[in-house]
């Protein structure tokens, strides 16, 4: 198995935590058996997210020192919002501090009690905005998606003909429609030129208006140019730019595929409600030519947005998880095919089969990674998506865990350790148990919730 090196140098390092086994066991009962409780001083390899967790480049790094850190009007702001046109040329773009902040200004702005937002998957923050706001999040992702190991170059597509019957039956109650690229929750999977365009079309018929949730936007855009025919020959800067012609507004974590540490903004072109945005903006983030960012970040992001684009990079990033999928199948890992764009996703309910839904095996098989060998990743099943908005509980449609990898951070020998860590927890899978949580919160309550094991799942 081989992948493409990567195409940059490492200028400066970081140590990585080794802690033995007994303490491993000593730091998750500690954290109550939520990853996302441990120290990060106690994970050796953290997949926990892609988001936030990359490493920046030099040029990033000097455009730190570059920023205006003027209150209105600068420099830092006029960079950053040029950058962005020049990709993705809407009418209004307002910064935020990250991507769930711009959800929520623009959620907050358009959704009223019992509207609908069809989407091909809804990930947890966008979720969660909808659906405290008293919204309804409808996915309508594509029949291939739901397939755990069905090789299909684009199962991130959105189910054009529920698209269709839905606004059909519902028009009233849809504010827009919202597509994710790449697809997290399917797995990672990207989304097509012709579904998008397709999609744009019906919204079009019903007057709707389409936003696209960008967060991996470029890396779907390399699964455009690598798998969908008529796009070979096309640069990734132009993949994007039709992607966005093709949208109304959109929302962006610049966590992810714009290379940085923090930020956000979220696009539109209809005046009224960028005025509306705006208000909400100057109350909850900051001025709008920094909403709640440095200008320092600003120009940081504006910097990664050109970077992010480079084939040879996304050829490199892409592969390192193909690489990391095949890896762990050849060792009985049950992986969802094809490998997405940011992430490895473990299909937990063929691992655990012996584990209840409700019992939530991701969880028990995440909890067993960091054990083993100190390996954090996150569950993506029940624990996340199993709460209902009327407080009742249901097995999620997928109980997976994903191990996302950060950007320019881990090398293959970093992956290859996990793939070792794997082995030893398949061995004892038999044995692993369930969890009950304990403490839990309304929204959200992966991150925060307290479990314990089951003695007898």
């Amino acid at each position: 198995m081989h992948y493409p090196f990567e195409p940059y140098r490492i200028k400066a390092v970081e140590p990585i935590p080794i802690l033995s086994r007994e303490a491993r066991i000593k730091r998750i009962e500690e954290a109550r058996y939520n990853l996302f409780l441990l120290k990060a001083e106690h994970v050796t390899i953290d997949f926990l997210t892609d988001s936030g967790t990359g490493a920046m480049s030099a040029a990033q790094w000097a455009a730190l020192q570059q920023g205006d850190e003027s209150y209105a009007g600068a420099r830092s702001f006029s960079h950053f919002i040029s950058t962005i046109r020049s990709y993705m040329p809407f009418k209004h773009i307002f910064p935020a501090h990250q991507g769930r902040a711009a959800e929520h200004l623009l959620f907050s702005v358009v959704m009223k009690p019992g509207f609908i937002v069809p989407n091909n998957t809804h990930f947890d923050t966008t979720r969660g905005n909808v659906e405290y706001l008293k919204g309804e999040a409808v996915d309508i992702g594509s029949s291939e998606g739901m397939q755990a190991s069905e090789e299909h170059p684009f199962k991130g597509n959105m189910d054009c003909d529920r698209l269709r019957n839905l606004l059909e039956k519902n028009a009233d109650l849809v504010p827009l429609v919202m597509i994710t690229v790449t697809d997290n929750a399917s797995g990672g999977q990207p989304v097509s030129m012709e579904n998008i365009r397709t999609v744009k079309a019906i919204c079009d018929e019903f007057n709707k208006p389409l936003f696209i949730d960008a967060c991996r936007f470029a890396e779907n855009a390399y699964f455009i140019k690598t798998c969908e025919p008529g796009y070979e020959d096309h640069s990734i800067e132009s993949i994007v730019r039709e992607m966005f012609s093709y949208a109304d507004g959109m929302t962006m974590s610049a966590k992810k595929d714009c290379l940085v540490n923090i930020g956000g903004w979220v696009a539109c072109n209809n005046d009224a409600w960028a005025q509306q945005i705006e208000d909400q903006l100057i109350l909850f983030e900051g001025f709008p030519t920094y909403g709640g960012l440095a200008g320092r970040d600003l120009d940081a992001i504006a910097v990664g947005l050109t970077e992010v684009m480079d084939e040879a990079y996304l050829r490199a990033r892409v592969g390192a998880v193909a690489y990391f999928a095949d890896a762990l199948e050849a060792v009985g890992v049950p992986v969802i095919r094809p490998p997405g764009g940011h992430a490895v996703f473990v299909d937990a309910l063929a691992c655990l089969p012996h584990v209840d839904a409700l019992a939530y095996p991701g969880q028990a098989l995440a909890v067993s990674l960091y054990v083993e060998g100190g390996v954090r990743s996150v569950e993506v099943g029940t624990v996340m998506f199993g709460k209902q908005p009327d407080g009742t509980e249901k097995p999620a449609k997928r109980d997976w865990i994903r191990l996302a990898l950060p950007r320019r951070v881990y090398t293959q020998s970093h992956l290859d350790y996990t793939v070792d860590v794997f082995k030893r927890v398949l061995e004892c899978k038999d044995n692993l148990k369930g969890f009950r949580i304990v403490r839990e919160q309304a929204h959200l309550r992966h991150f925060t919730a307290h479990f314990e094991p089951i003695k007898n799942s």
